[in-house]
């Protein structure tokens, strides 16, 4: 399975709570839209998603601080 960002982005507004527009090149860590405990659950949901292990040196912002970078990663990460 692949990871949508129109997935990711349902996720991290109800399942997140992100509030205010979400769109793919919305940051996430660096605005502090999101923090470490919502990072725990957005991997998790990553992983599933994409059916991959993400390992904790691929948590990065330039792996994880936008949408389109997390789609891009976890779909890299399944191919």
């Amino acid at each position: 399975m692949s990871l949508t960002a129109d997935r990711l982005i349902l996720f991290l507004r109800d399942a997140l709570r992100v509030e205010g527009e979400v769109t793919p090149e919305s940051a996430l860590f660096t605005s502090g839209a999101l923090d470490s405990v919502a990072m725990m659950n957005l991997i998790a949901f990553v992983e599933e998603q994409a059916a991959i292990q993400v390992r904790a040196d691929q948590v990065t912002l330039e792996n994880f601080d936008t949408p389109g970078r997390i789609v891009a990663f976890a779909n890299a990460a399944a191919a």
